[in-house]
């Protein structure tokens, strides 16, 4: 009776769906069980077979066979499929009726759970498609495995076991909050140097001269579909008509995710590819859709014509010109009014449109427009004509602390749906080589993107990978399931997985990391992230160099040369036209200065708490097993490090300028010479960071460019010295200030 009773309550909390029996053994003593993935099962499906092949090598050192037929199957194994799948439902059914039953139509839901069928104890892993059925074994790799999804980032690998033996196994979900979560991998100066050979690209651009080697971007495409993201824009600036390039795109297309385009390159295009188009037709063509409507589409549909052999293209609609800057700012003759832009953009997609209807078998299914620059701030204005059906995206202010005005202005249009842009990382601004967004304000962004109607998709930009991987581990969890994520729980079991011991010390020590940040007052935003940092020392050394070398010293500092230095912190140089649509729509990215005094306040607050984060992770660190004491050291003190050393260079840099402007050449040359020491320690400092599998990781260092800007320290030094070895000092040692007529 009582054994009854207990398969009855199994029966019940199953819904009658297929009763639970006992454990589930995939790996135990003379026994390895086989993995059944039904002949027609898409090849997404058959790669995550794969990968849970290779990750129980990795655990148990035995290697279950995938078969694709149940006869091949023997008594019982671990069953992979599809319900949309006739042939696959048909064989669930037969196995174990009911059990998929609750995932018919639905969009990428799972189950999972060990079950007793005719043939023997089976794990059923059943999805409602392809993605749901592989997202539904990440889950399960990720959960009872413990793989971690960013392991080949992380460095993190799962811990040996004799036997994989589960007295229960139960995974559920009926599909994730965001339909579209996706990576855009950008600013990718270090993914694309870091391995040679992957090919040459045609792109007239100090940066991406290289493609991605295939290895990393199969590691990308696998750590993507582990997360559960479905969506990805495989590079910055991508020309699929180049092989090494198309093959990116190939990549990501096996597993079974949705593709699109950076937003710079609407149909596929850049301006890079539309100069290489025409080139290889024996033309020089200005990129402009006002001078050169025609070629223009020429190209757009020749792009389009290539993508469209890929399935599951999420097309980008939109017009932008070279380098992520408007078409109108390479071709004066555009109109000017932002009304006649605005028309002409419109205009753009409209076209765009038609041709994806000519090019697309049965029609483009997905296609978006990014509200980004100076498309937010058209779209405010109620400038733009967005096609029906289009997922309009609106863009956070870069990075990831707010969204922009017209993401809050802008009315909901049924005929449209809704999704955000929102960055992890961002060259310009930063974060560039240190994480700064922590999970509170990405769940803040992401859960006022679902409440306000734009919850469709969500693009994030993941720049190099590495040094986000806290990062895209939280978003992946909200973007998959918003309700009832708690960014401090997830926290706290991100260190709990990770780590042995010392958790509490290291969870403070990443709370003390990411309140570190000084924010602006009136913005509200991050102002001395790296990209702030390094683009405003460089500028103040440039400015120290040139009154070096024209002998401007103790003559006060002009106002308006003022202004347009610190202009904003991280800022680049004030643009002449400062009501312009692409600039405007950039403000929050780049923070009003708060002047020389005040930012170096702000900077010594910065690092005294990037000091203490250091202070608890190198104590943690030291009572750590290597392989966690690795983890952390990548993922939070080497970075903690670099961060507190460029604020020290920094002060110093604005103390030399502050000093130079009062007169007092030897307290310049001084504070120049304590910003490079500061400075010269952050090569050091990544001799550790670049170890193992990660030699060369820094190699394509460009975008920043620490090496450049630490010969740009050593050289104003230099400069420096040399003027006070030339110049009369006063009583007091400073420089005889300059005569004033």
């Amino acid at each position: 009776m009582q054994l009854k009773w207990v398969w009855l309550s199994a029966a019940l909390a199953w819904g009658f769906e297929g009763a639970i029996w006992g454990a589930f053994e995939l790996v135990g003593p003379g026994r390895t069980a086989s993995v059944l993935v039904p002949s027609g099962e898409p090849e997404c499906v058959l790669l995550a077979a794969g990968d849970l092949v290779n990750d129980v090598v990795k655990i148990a050192g035995k290697s279950p066979a995938v078969v694709r037929t149940a006869g091949q199957s023997g008594d019982g194994g671990v069953v992979v499929l599809s319900v949309d799948r006739p042939e696959s439902c048909a064989l669930l059914q037969a196995m174990a009726p009911g059990f998929g039953d609750g995932l018919k139509g639905k969009w990428e839901a799972y189950r999972v759970g060990a079950v007793e069928t005719p043939a023997g104890k089976r794990l059923i892993v059943a999805g409602s498609d392809g993605r749901g059925t592989m997202f539904g074994l990440y889950a399960f790799i990720e959960r009872y495995l413990g793989v971690d999804p960013m392991y080949f980032w992380s460095g993190r690998e799962p811990h040996r076991r004799d036997a994989l033996r589960w007295d229960s196994v139960e995974l559920r979900s009926d599909g994730p909050t965001f339909r579209f979560r996706g990576w855009f991998i950008n600013d990718e100066d270090l993914l694309t140097e870091w391995r040679e050979g992957g090919g040459k690209r045609n792109i007239d651009y100090p940066y991406y001269s290289q493609v991605v080697h295939p290895d990393v971007m199969r590691a990308i495409a696998e750590s993507l579909v582990r997360s559960r993201f479905n969506l990805i824009i495989p590079a910055s600036f991508i020309d699929i008509l180049n092989p090494p390039e198309e093959a990116l795109v190939r990549e990501c297309a096996r597993r079974g995710v949705f593709l699109s385009q950076h937003h710079v390159e609407p149909m596929g295009v850049s301006a890079f590819s539309y100069f290489n188009y025409w080139k290889g037709r024996g033309k020089d063509l200005k990129y402009s859709y006002f001078s050169h409507p025609e070629e223009v589409r020429e190209v757009w549909r020749a792009y389009a014509t290539k993508w469209a052999t890929y399935p599951n293209v999420i097309w980008q609609l939109g017009l932008r010109g070279i380098a992520d800057r408007p078409m109108w700012m390479a071709d004066p003759s555009t109109p000017q009014s932002d009304a006649d832009r605005g028309r002409l953009i419109s205009d753009a997609m409209a076209a765009q449109l038609g041709i994806l209807r000519d090019v697309c078998p049965g029609g483009p299914k997905h296609f978006s427009t990014t509200l980004w620059a100076e498309g937010a701030a058209l779209n405010q204005q109620g400038l733009l004509t967005i096609p029906e059906g289009t997922i309009v995206v609106f863009s956070d202010n870069s990075p990831g602390w707010k969204w922009q005005e017209d993401f809050y202005s802008t009315p909901r249009k049924p005929q449209n749906t809704y999704g955000v842009y929102y960055h992890h990382g961002l060259i310009g601004s930063g974060p560039h080589l240190a994480q700064v967004v922590s999970p509170h304000k990405a769940f803040e962004c992401l859960g006022a993107a679902k409440e306000r109607g734009a919850g469709e998709y969500a693009i994030i930009n993941v720049a190099n990978i590495r040094e986000l991987v806290l990062g895209i581990g939280a978003t992946a969890e909200m973007t998959w399931r918003l309700e009832g994520f708690d960014p401090d729980a997830w926290l706290q079991g991100w260190v709990r997985d990770r780590f042995s011991a010392r958790r509490k010390e290291i969870l403070d020590a990443y709370h003390v990391y990411f309140n570190a940040w000084q924010i602006h007052d009136e913005q509200g935003v991050p102002f001395l992230m790296d990209g702030q940092m390094f683009g405003m020392g460089n500028r103040e050394l440039g400015q120290i160099a040139k009154k070096l070398k024209v002998g401007q010293i103790g003559a006060g500092v002009d106002p308006e040369e003022r202004r347009q230095a610190g202009g904003a912190a991280g800022a680049a140089p004030a643009d002449p036209k400062g009501d312009d649509a692409f600039w405007k729509g950039l403000a929050d990215m780049h923070p009003r200065s708060l002047g020389r005094r005040e930012t170096m306040k702000r900077l010594a607050a910065q690092r005294a708490g990037l000091g203490l984060a250091l202070l608890h992770a190198r104590a943690s660190a030291a009572e750590l097993p290597e392989d966690e004491a690795s983890f952390l050291k990548d993922n939070l003190v080497y970075q903690a490090a670099i961060m507190e050393r460029t604020c020290e260079w920094l002060e110093h840099v604005l103390a030399a300028h502050e000093a130079l402007d009062l007169g007092d050449l030897p307290a310049c040359a001084d504070a120049l010479g304590s910003a490079g020491e500061a400075f010269g320690r952050i090569p050091e400092l990544a001799e550790g960071y670049c170890r193992g599998k990660w030699e060369h990781w820094h190699r394509g260092c460009k975008k920043l460019n620490i090496s450049a800007a630490l010969d740009r320290t050593r050289t104003a030094l230099e400069q420096a010295r040399a003027k006070l070895r030339d110049t009369p000092q006063s009583p007091r040692g400073a420089a005889l200030p300059a005569q004033r007529m």
